[in-house]
């Protein structure tokens, strides 16, 4: 608030499908709550899409950031490519980014910029 970091929030433990769209969801009601004047969202595209069992959109394996405030909303997108190092007895797979160079500008930046509040 007022340029001072108030916390960090990560989406509480998630069942895939409904569930986490819920869990998501209910993040913005935080940053409401906390009068918060400007949000730095982060995401993976593969992740979220699994979890919510939606169609990966857009680039893809990809490390998304967004600087949302009242004014304007700047989506980062950070490209790599998974080295898979291990997998538990569970199935869960441990994971390396490998990080690429990132677009010059994508569909959903410009969309981004576009939606800003007014």
């Amino acid at each position: 608030m007022r340029g001072e970091p108030v916390g960090l929030i990560r989406v509480r433990p998630i069942k895939v499908g409904e569930d986490a769209l819920a869990g998501i969801a209910e993040l913005a009601n935080i940053a409401v709550a906390a009068g918060a004047d400007e949000v730095v969202l982060a995401w993976e595209s593969h992740d979220v899409a699994t979890a919510c069992e939606l169609p990966v959109v857009g680039p893809a394996p990809c490390m998304n950031m967004v600087l949302a405030s009242r004014d304007a909303h700047v989506l980062h997108q950070f490209l790599h490519d998974e080295q898979l190092h291990s997998r538990s007895p569970e199935g869960w797979a441990s994971i390396a980014p490998d990080w690429r160079p990132a677009p010059h500008r994508s569909p959903v930046a410009n969309w981004c910029r576009r939606s800003r509040p007014r």
